[in-house]
């Protein structure tokens, strides 16, 4: 094997050892710096059992020096001992007991301070990820949001919800009610349905165990859009509306992402729809037909959310 290309894999092996150090530099600055305070706190505490140690012998010294100070008589003729030379000791000494008070600690500080350090680098390059991805996902927004705002004026609302829910023709059975018998019967119908998957992240179940679901149908589509037209009221008067608080009104439990997304309403100029939908009344979808014609009792629920409500403001 030739020189270059080995020096080639090697570059290589270290440029993909250096990627996923960095793509998970966050967890390791985490991990290592949550062990270095541990690490750091057990090493302060067995400096403190010599601590003793070190201020029984700067007393003993201070003592002898104070003695000294004050008793220059019992010292012999020979020596000569003053006031001043005793205050220039205890300076010395005082200090001597700081230099090794500040040693026994320093190793134990100085791993303290590092693992900090690593926990709020860890963090800052976390924000600096979030930022970069928040700043990402308002591009593809814009650009989305522009992209069907084109279609609608060039073709119609009509092909753009069919294109963004990939709406197909579908024979099904429905029940309707027989004017003559006044009796239920089912009948078979070619109706537009919307694709599953083509429902939204923020779609959510509205069932048993909602705020004001009942076994009656009629009950529920007239507490959701009560709860829709308070929803636009709030919007109005307030001038955003998160998601969370649209989840608390129907007891949906709350996510992470409705704590960031949600409406905001400006009549000027308007960035959304300038209003909450649930998604109640649409014809397309099978079991909202259904929901609606009191036939389902459960319906799902898909929001209109205008985007990330920091970013918009």
């Amino acid at each position: 094997m030739k020189k270059n290309e080995i020096m080639t894999k090697v570059n290589r092996t270290f440029g993909k050892v250096g990627f996923k150090l960095k793509k998970h530099s966050p967890e390791i600055l985490a991990v290592t710096g949550t062990i270095g305070v541990v690490t750091s706190a057990v090493m302060a505490c067995r400096a403190t059992t010599k601590l003793s140690s070190i201020l029984d012998e700067s007393k003993k010294e201070v003592k002898l020096i104070k003695f000294a100070a004050e008793n220059p008589d019992q010292l012999g003729e020979e020596v000569e001992y003053s006031k001043e030379d005793g205050k220039n000791d205890l300076r010395i000494s005082y200090a001597n007991t700081a230099v090794q008070i500040v040693k026994l600690y320093a190793p134990s500080v100085s791993l303290g301070t590092l693992s900090i350090t690593a926990m709020l680098t860890s963090n800052n390059i976390l924000r600096k990820r979030n930022i970069a991805l928040a700043a990402a996902y308002t591009a593809v927004d814009k650009g989305f949001k522009e992209y069907r705002s084109r279609v609608v004026e060039r073709f119609g609302e009509e092909l753009d919800k069919e294109l963004r829910y990939n709406i197909k023709a579908k024979e099904i059975e429905e029940t309707v009610v027989d004017e003559k018998t006044g009796k239920e019967k089912k009948v078979k119908k070619t109706v537009n349905v919307v694709d599953p998957s083509t429902y939204s992240v923020y779609a959510r179940f509205y069932d048993d165990g909602c705020n004001g679901w009942t076994k009656n149908p009629e009950d529920n589509l007239y507490f959701l859009k009560c709860q829709e037209n308070y929803a636009n009221d709030l919007l109005k008067s307030r001038g955003h509306l998160f998601l969370n608080e649209v989840y608390d009104m129907l007891g949906i439990p709350r996510t992470q992402a409705g704590q960031m997304v949600g409406w905001v309403y400006d009549e000027k100029n308007p960035v959304g729809d300038n209003f909450v939908d649930f998604g109640i009344l649409d014809l397309y979808d099978e079991r909202k037909r259904s929901f609606v014609n009191g036939y389902e009792k459960t319906i799902l629920l898909d929001f209109n959310v205008d985007g990330e409500i920091f970013k918009i403001l």
